[in-house]
């Protein structure tokens, strides 16, 4: 029995041991390293092979000098306010969407998720809403905020997140949305392209609904009081 128990705990050590080597190696390398593929891809296009359909993926790599300017101000504008400013979580917006959850149990949840915490879920994770997944988001969103800058969580963040139907990243919807280049894209286009990230597969920055126009007039009012991202405070 102590043998067993003996072979149990340096099995669980190794494990641990393993698993932050991995991880913590990982984000080093992807410090610099393109995200050429993420988890949720695969996820996708088994979905299209269940669903009998062709299989469809757009992603282009683009450092962010070659990303339009206005597209980091649209996305902080909508989805991240302080994201300059909080070192992964924003602690205030999650007490303001914990009291509108608990006023408003009969709506939908609110969230809030940093653009660190959707970066980390992109690049590591798999779409869900389980204790151990949330968990390992909080865990590397605490190494991608020691370890890179948050140039380089936008420019991971705007490569990697779904943008549409089997379309990720800045350059493949700059291309098959609204056929320019990521580096062309007008302050319109980008608060279009922001609206739509809640939910990218629904609502279409192509075909914007009445809704999205609203909320991209919105977006880019707000945008006038986001810096952007290479200004000095």
């Amino acid at each position: 029995m102590n043998i067993i128990l003996t072979f149990i705990k340096k099995t669980i050590k190794w494990i641990v041991v393993a698993f932050f080597a991995s991880t913590i190696l990982s984000v080093v390398a992807l410090r610099w390293v393109p995200v050429w593929f993420t988890p949720l891809m695969f996820i996708r296009l088994a979905q299209q092979s269940a669903a009998d359909v062709p299989l469809t993926l757009h992603h282009h790599w683009v450092p962010l000098d070659e990303i339009s300017p206005s597209l980091p101000v649209a996305v902080i504008a909508s989805e991240d306010a302080r994201f300059m400013e909080h070192n992964g979580f924003d602690y205030k917006a999650i007490e303001q969407a914990a009291i509108r959850n608990m006023k408003h149990p009969e709506k939908v949840k609110h969230g809030a998720s940093t653009i660190s915490q959707q970066t980390a879920k992109n690049v590591f994770l798999w779409p869900g809403r389980s204790w151990i997944r949330k968990g390992l988001e909080v865990y590397f969103t605490v190494l991608i905020e020691f370890m890179w800058s948050k140039e380089r969580i936008m420019e991971v963040y705007l490569n990697s997140i779904e943008m549409g139907n089997g379309i990720y990243g800045a350059s493949a919807v700059a291309e098959y949305h609204f056929h320019t280049t990521a580096d062309q894209l007008s302050r319109q286009q980008c608060a279009l392209i922001a609206v739509s990230l809640p939910n990218p597969r629904r609502m279409n920055s192509a075909n914007p609904s009445s809704y999205m126009r609203r909320r991209q007039q919105r977006i880019l009012r707000e945008m006038r009081f986001v810096k952007p991202l290479t200004e000095k405070k």
